[in-house]
């Protein structure tokens, strides 16, 4: 759901009634840079000034120079990031900030082929996936044709494969069916992988539920194809096996494996370090593009401030920490490790986090999310330049906001649009075309600096320097 938020502050000079008709009688909107504090407005005016759309390109282009360098991309856990990571960094450091990189586990998974269930002996059947099965996450691969063996399968034993006895008596080689319910799925696959087992069907437990569902086993580590069932599916094996034996065939292919990928965060060296504002961005594309948009253009919008804050010698009253994280586009892994590494004082002293995820769409909106107290500051500044801007709910924990969010610390950013379509209201305000993407390049290889438009850039850029002055210069 959207809505267009029009900020508008009017004071009332005069009310007449003519004819019945009341007439109101409006000054211009006040300019909101008039109601925030002289060294605010001062280092916004500089920051904005400083920050320009040709210094954020200049980035956009190093990290497109990288990824040509390393397949195409700039993925987390591959060359193209770390390359990246160890260009923010170096520009970092050469602005005098102080430059930590954390290093975190990401774990890696990926089904490379549909995988296919199907039963071989007496009455053949294929089952469909989503429907009948699903892959469980971090399941190994293979192909395997084996026999079914419950184990401790019946009805209500959804303990079943919880202890290593449950496979007393287990003939190696086997395809194991369990039942869910009372321990871990990976606990499961482990003992069945211990015991012999080729596979294990995990069936659900509960008669009501007629579909699939999709479990984890929480890391890499089981080498054996792990496929979760329906309870019709699997109640339907269960009987087959118990009437004389049933043969399975099953066929995975996955990738999982575990790398070490990196968040890297630099701050100001001065200002009051118990008010702290963190300004972020994720650093990573998807495997299929360069990532230019998403999110070159935010990160290279807040390297750009960071580096013209430290190039200048700029002293703002509260420190700045700026983020660039990994793993975004894997589920928020980088931003999410980093807030599960902050003690209770460092979240104490976070005062807001301002986010910025694809800003330089092509067929772009102003789009701003996140709490009141960040809104209004983005709001206001677009207002105060008769610039339109439309809040959004459907970024709601889809970036690397929701760690923060969830932690209470007052979050939102700027967005201008991923895959979803223009409606034909938001091309008569902000121009550009109705039933087009807002980005058509979204999570594609097309995704490069020809795919940034630079009056989006220039727009958000000045936002985003606004609103790191604000919170900078704030008591």
């Amino acid at each position: 759901m959207r809505r267009t938020t029009i900020v508008i502050l009017c004071l009332l000079a005069g009310l007449a009634v003519l004819g019945g008709v009341v007439v109101l009688a409006i000054t211009r909107p006040e300019d909101p840079s008039e109601r925030v504090s002289a060294a605010t407005r001062n280092l916004s005016s500089s920051l904005r000034e400083a920050v320009s759309p040709k210094g954020i390109m200049e980035h956009e282009r190093r990290l497109q120079d990288i990824a040509r360098q390393n397949g195409g991309n700039r993925a987390a856990g591959t060359p193209g990031y770390d390359a990246s990571a160890e260009y923010v960094a170096q520009t970092l450091r050469q602005a005098d900030y102080r430059v930590t990189v954390q290093k975190f586990e990401l774990p890696v998974f990926q089904e490379t082929e549909a995988t296919s269930l199907e039963r071989v002996s007496s009455d053949a059947r294929e089952y469909d996936q989503g429907a009948d099965f699903a892959l469980m996450e971090y399941s190994g691969d293979g192909e395997v044709t084996a026999k079914i063996i419950p184990v401790d399968a019946a009805e209500g034993s959804s303990d079943s494969g919880c202890e290593a006895g449950d496979f007393d008596g287990f003939r190696a080689g086997g395809v194991a069916l369990l039942q869910r319910g009372a321990c871990t799925f990976e606990q499961k696959a482990r003992n069945a992988e211990d015991a012999g087992a080729m596979a294990a069907l995990i069936f659900d437990d509960s008669p009501s539920k007629s579909e699939a569902f999709a479990g984890t086993l929480g890391e890499p580590g089981t080498s054996i194809p792990v496929l979760g069932t329906s309870y019709p599916v699997g109640n339907e094996l269960l009987r087959e096996a118990r009437g004389g034996g049933a043969r399975v065939r099953i066929s995975a292919r996955t990738i999982s494996v575990s790398h070490t990928t990196s968040n890297v965060i630099a701050e100001t060296p001065r200002g009051d370090a118990g008010n702290m504002v963190m300004v972020g961005a994720h650093l990573d594309s998807v495997p299929e593009g360069p990532g230019i948009n998403d999110n070159g253009s935010g990160s290279a919008t807040i390297l750009e401030i960071a580096e013209q804050i430290g190039e200048k010698d700029i002293e703002t009253r509260n420190h700045v920490r700026f983020a660039f994280w990994g793993a975004e586009e894997l589920g928020l892994v980088g931003s999410q490790h980093y807030m599960d590494s902050l003690s209770d004082s460092e979240l104490d002293r976070t005062s807001a986090y301002l986010n910025f995820d694809m800003v330089g769409s092509p067929n772009h909106v102003r789009f701003v999310y996140g709490s009141d107290e960040v809104t209004t500051v983005f709001e206001d500044y677009f207002a105060a330049r008769n610039l339109r801007s439309t809040e959004t709910l459907n970024l709601a924990g889809r970036s690397d906001h929701g760690p923060f969010e969830e932690a209470g610390v007052p979050s939102g950013g700027l967005f201008s649009g991923a895959g979803g379509t223009k409606s034909g209201d938001q091309a008569e305000t902000y121009g550009g075309e109705a039933g087009q993407p807002y980005d058509p390049c979204y999570h594609a290889a097309c995704d490069d600096t020809s795919n940034v438009d630079r009056e989006a850039v220039d727009e958000m850029s000045n936002a985003a320097a606004h609103a790191v002055a604000v919170f900078a210069e704030r008591e």
